[in-house]
């Protein structure tokens, strides 16, 4: 029965654009690895995250349930809370690498956790054998004098395990380096390895190699993006190469998504032709390159329109991987839906929330609201991808049914129990105090 399980892979860039990959019709970026399992497989064009930054982004994909259930609504620290509140995903939330490794699976991570700070939210006290990464929101990428430090910064080490690590090479080369070790040791069995990428975020520093490969791009900032976004891609071909040197690509699910919108004021990504960034609810903010692959159960080719979000992929692995989910589970299973077997739902709403900013889907309409603002802004997002005909006055009906919908949602939310605000000295919250 093992042999027939499949594997699988769960690729997490970071900070990365709706138009940053070419399957999305980017003119510069060199992504044809990633393109491969868009190819493959199934293009989520209307393919969400759960926050518009990476720690909740990130709560919400490993947990299956949207974050604002259990605070996790800002990124984690450093940040002074309650000294009964710890920043992290809660014990008792049961993880998509607690529920694998239940299923038999052997767990891996390699990257960027983000997800909690301190002893208790270690990736290895989630439910992963094996880490190798970081635990806060950024790193260097470079060890060389150039960029000022090493990788292995005091606030925020490189860790096997739990033990710091002096790492020389090139990080995204690494974490493929890593990625690729953890497939080979454990190719006879099944595994699940999720694989958080912390490129494209800053601090922007890419190889001379890549760079110089891309000496044409005028614009510095980008010219680093497209430098790194590349680097990124093709150790994603060394996973996927990984995958077919062992006869395992036919039976392994391999999912690549970003964690939130791109940043072009601080990446030089792009969200084109979405409105909006990083840190935003509008679609530029939390709409994002999101593509999967499995030769043996799904059609390749497959370009669906219909919104999915990142807690997808939870219940979707499970079910997978023969498990089931509780009812209490917010994702829904993608699996029969792309086989064939099951057809989309009608009705399906997706939510936000972030801090005073909110926003209601469904397969057709958004609606966007502010505590700034006078009114919520109501927009035909099938046909309006690019949020800018506000049709709140026009279509009041539609309004008024998203709002209940959103305000029975939020009443069962609970207040977020950490954040960031203007009175910290920390001007990016997910530097980790660099």
């Amino acid at each position: 029965m093992a042999a027939t399980l499949p594997n699988v892979v769960v690729l997490f860039a970071d900070d990365l654009g709706y138009a940053d990959v070419a399957y999305h019709g980017s003119p510069d970026m060199v992504t044809p690895h990633i393109d491969s399992i868009a190819r493959n497989g199934v293009q989520f064009s209307a393919g969400y995250v759960t926050a518009p930054v990476c720690g909740p982004s990130r709560a919400g994909l490993r947990t299956g349930i949207y974050q604002n259930r259990f605070g996790a609504e800002d990124n984690p620290g450093p940040y002074k809370v309650r000294e009964d509140v710890k920043i992290g995903i809660p014990s008792e939330m049961r993880t998509m690498s607690e529920r694998m490794k239940e299923l038999g699976y052997a767990t891996g991570m390699v990257g960027k956790s983000h997800t909690g700070n301190g002893a208790d939210f270690h990736p290895n006290g989630s439910g992963y054998d094996e880490f190798f990464g970081f635990i806060n929101g950024a790193s260097n990428y470079r060890t060389d004098t150039q960029w000022g430090k090493k990788i292995n910064q005091p606030t925020n080490p490189i860790l096997r395990q739990r033990e710091r690590v002096e790492e020389t090479e090139y990080l995204t080369d690494a974490f493929g380096r890593e990625a690729v070790s953890f497939i080979d040791r454990h190719h006879e069995e099944p595994f699940f390895l999720y694989v958080p990428f912390n490129a494209i975020h800053g601090p922007m520093q890419g190889t001379d190699h890549d760079l110089a490969m891309f000496r044409n791009i005028k614009d510095a900032k980008r010219r680093l993006a497209v430098a790194m976004n590349f680097n990124l891609d093709q150790n994603v071909g060394r996973i996927l190469t990984a995958l077919r040197k062992h006869g395992l690509e036919e039976n392994t699910l391999v999912v690549f998504l970003s964690d939130n919108g791109g940043k072009p004021h601080g990446n030089g990504s792009l969200n084109t032709p979405l409105r909006g960034n990083k840190g935003e609810l509008w679609d530029g903010g939390i709409r994002v390159p999101f593509c999967m692959q499995w030769p043996s159960r799904v059609k390749g080719g497959q370009k669906l329109n219909f919104p999915v979000i990142s807690m997808d992929i939870l219940p979707s692995v499970v079910a997978a991987a023969g498990g089931e989910v509780e009812a209490g589970v917010d994702g829904l299973n993608l699996v029969p839906l792309l086989t064939g077997a099951a057809a989309f739902p009608p009705d399906r709403y997706l939510y936000w929330r972030f801090n005073r900013r909110w926003a209601i889907r469904d397969a057709e309409w958004k609606l966007i609201g502010d505590k700034g603002w006078k009114q919520p802004q109501l927009f035909h997002i099938s046909e309006d991808i690019g949020e800018s005909r506000d049709l709140y006055a026009e279509r009041p009906q539609v309004a008024e049914r998203l709002q209940a919908s959103y305000d029975s949602w939020s009443a069962g939310l609970m207040p977020k129990l950490w954040g960031w605000d203007k009175t910290m000295p920390v001007h990016d919250p997910e530097m980790g105090g660099e």
